[in-house]
């Protein structure tokens, strides 16, 4: 009985940290821009600290006027841009969620907790796909209405992630964006 005592606790521990770290540490949605190896990492590996979300979201639309200035978006792709933009933000209700969570794991008991543990990460899950499903869809449908050469820049530009951190085909170095 012991034995299966402890295997429970060390997979309750487990499932708890694995949902603990697949959180996003600013409570919000993961973004494509945001940069950094991990979802919703945002910029905290490259020096600059945890953003609060106004910050952060000012740095997003400073990124996005320039993404429009590069591609030279026409008043025809005007409606397209307008809808890839809508796609690509932060869901509402997802700031905040995490808190009132942990509250409620805290009065469960340990078998229970588990059960809700692996309910919520089913959940949340589902959720990441289906706004990664939206953001595909749009990206693909902007992505239709621009030029060749808008295509190449738009390329260029979604391989960069945040400030060039991807790694060249040849593994070296860093790579540079297409003027």
């Amino acid at each position: 009985m012991k034995t299966n005592l402890k295997i429970s606790l060390v997979a309750g521990l487990l499932l708890a940290a694995g949902l603990a770290y697949s959180q996003s540490p600013m409570g919000g949605a993961p973004c494509d821009m945001m940069g950094g190896g991990m979802p919703g990492q945002g910029m905290s590996h490259r020096g600059m600290g945890k953003m609060d979300p106004a910050r952060m979201q000012a740095m997003m639309d400073k990124r996005h006027a320039a993404l429009k200035t590069q591609l030279k978006i026409t008043a025809a792709q005007e409606a397209a841009w307008t809808t890839f933009m809508a796609a690509h933000q932060a869901p509402a209700g997802m700031m905040g969620k995490q808190q009132p969570v942990m509250a409620d794991l805290a009065k469960l008991s340990t078998p229970e907790r588990i059960d809700k543990m692996k309910s919520l990460h089913t959940q949340h899950m589902s959720e990441m796909t289906a706004e990664m499903d939206k953001r595909a869809e749009a990206t693909k449908a902007f992505y239709a209405v621009l030029t060749p050469e808008q295509q190449k820049t738009f390329d260029a530009h979604s391989m960069m992630g945040q400030g060039g951190s991807q790694r060249a085909p040849n593994g070296k170095g860093r790579m540079q964006p297409t003027p």
